[in-house]
This record gives structure tokens, C-alpha cells and sequence, in this order.
């Protein structure tokens, strides 16, 4: 038998989906370690401050839009700057638990890329936070920006002195933003929905409000997305197949050998791969 007539080898029907304690165990550790390594960076005000000026003045030589135009967009109304400090509230970790959980699911090679890709994004940031403490424009008062989630709430940070679930100084990279852009990014890759484009509407939804309720800069996003593409760069998505792209069997019955196929078939599912 010549290689042209030789059968390909069959590739496995399901990815093998990671066994479910050590992953909770595993995602659980990331988030554990993005709470308590932002806490290492505490203690840090006035270099914080001086970061923030250097941020934002570079902002203004860079010509980026001012964050006051954010800002306006959500003081357009008591009920929409209310939205959107529940929505940096309460999104952020829920949206990302969720996208994680949905992989593990439905796209088990994809949740093991994504996992692998937020873990490196987290670690650079923690590093940048160690490095290069920033308070945030809420707190400048150069900005002319106002803390709305103090005036308008609800607010998850209480007075920077006496917080001791969160470090305040710690606005670059904006993980909010990246991993909003991950889990749009790891959606579009890990499905095939014509919609599934629209997913970008989170992040852009997140860099409205985390620069609208001033608590972070332009650059802070610039940097979440930079760091983002060297993680996606170097931690290649799973090729797309029939399996995991999600496309299952033909209706009424379970797919055909290949032997069986016709021409256009194959043809349809070697587009695929």
C-alpha cells in the first residue's frame, strides 16, 4: 500500500479534557496569586505618584485622547455611571471564571491554551506592579477626574490607607482590560459563529469603563494588550479542527469514514483543519 492509498491516522473524536480538581485547583492558584501578588506592591505612594505624573504627561506628548472624554460619556447620567462602576465591580472575575469553565467544557485544548496564556499575562503584570507602582487617575488630582465609584457607587476600594484587601497602586498593566481581550480573543479562536466577533464588545466595553470611572489610564490597556500579544505569540492557540472548532456529527446520525465521504465533503472538511 503506497502512500497515497494508506488510511491517515484517525484523529482522537474529544481532546482529552484536564481532570477537573487539579484544574479548579490550578485556576483557583491564579487567582489567588493575582490577589496577593498585587499586595507585595503596597507601600509605594510617593513613587506611585510620580509614576502617575511621568504616565500621564507622556500620555499628552503621545496625543492619546484625554480620559476626561471617557468620563463625560458616563456622567451623561446618574443611572449610567452607576451601570458602569457596578459592571468594573462585579465583571471582571465572574466573566473569566465563566470563559474558563465554558472551555474546560466544550473546548478542552482550548481551555488549556487559554489558561496557559492568562497565567503569563498575570505574571508580567505582577512584575510591572512590583516595578512600577501607579496610582491611578482617580487619585490625581491633575487629571480633573472624579472617583465615581466614591460619588456615584458602588465602590469596591475603601480609603487607600486603610484597604487591606487590594493594592490601589497598582493600575499598570490593567489585567481588567486584559483579560477581557483574552477571553474575547480565546472565544473568537474557539468557535465559528458568524457572531462570535461581537465578543470584542466586552473589551471595548471594559476600556470604556475602566478609563471612564478613572481607574486607569490609556496606557494601562495599551500595556494589558501589548503583554497579551507577547503571551499569544509565544503560546500558540490549538490547531483548528472539526473537534475543536465545535462542529459535531451531521444531523441524524454519527459522521461517516472518510473512505466514505464524498469528494466535496473532504474537501469541506480539510477547509476546516
Amino acid at each position: 500500500m503506497n502512500a497515497r492509498t494508506e488510511p491517515e491516522e484517525a484523529e482522537p473524536a474529544t481532546p482529552a479534557r484536564p481532570p477537573i480538581v487539579r484544574e479548579l485547583l490550578l485556576v483557583a492558584g491564579l487567582f489567588l496569586v493575582y490577589k496577593c501578588g498585587r499586595q507585595l506592591a503596597t507601600g509605594h505612594t510617593a513613587e506611585a505618584f510620580r509614576n502617575a505624573h511621568r504616565v500621564w504627561d507622556a500620555e499628552r506628548w503621545l496625543r492619546l485622547p484625554d480620559e476626561d472624554a471617557a468620563q463625560s460619556l458616563l456622567l451623561h447620567g446618574d443611572g449610567l455611571v452607576h451601570v458602569a462602576n457596578t459592571y468594573y465591580a462585579t465583571v471582571h472575575f465572574p466573566a473569566t471564571a465563566a470563559f474558563l469553565v465554558w472551555l474546560h467544557l466544550r473546548r478542552p485544548a482550548h481551555y488549556v491554551w487559554a489558561r496557559r496564556v492568562l497565567a503569563a499575562v498575570t505574571a508580567a503584570a505582577l512584575v510591572v506592579h512590583l516595578t512600577f507602582p501607579l496610582a491611578p487617575p482617580r487619585m490625581l488630582t491633575a487629571t480633573g477626574l472624579i472617583d465615581t465609584a466614591r460619588v456615584y457607587g458602588p465602590s469596591v476600594y475603601g480609603p487607600p490607607q486603610t484597604d487591606t484587601l487590594s493594592n490601589q497602586f497598582a493600575a499598570m498593566p490593567s489585567l481588567h482590560f486584559g483579560w477581557a481581550l483574552m477571553v474575547a480573543v480565546g472565544l473568537i479562536v474557539a468557535t465559528r459563529s458568524r457572531l462570535r466577533w461581537l465578543w470584542l464588545l466586552h473589551p471595548l466595553v471594559t476600556l470604556l469603563v475602566i478609563v471612564g470611572t478613572a481607574n486607569h489610564y490609556w496606557l494601562d490597556a495599551l500595556i494589558a494588550s501589548a503583554l497579551l500579544g507577547v503571551a499569544l505569540a509565544v503560546i500558540r492557540a490549538p490547531r483548528r479542527t472539526v473537534t475543536t472548532a465545535g462542529r459535531g456529527a451531521p444531523a441524524g446520525g454519527p459522521a461517516r469514514p472518510a473512505e466514505e465521504r464524498t469528494a466535496g465533503e473532504k474537501a469541506l472538511v480539510g477547509a476546516g483543519r
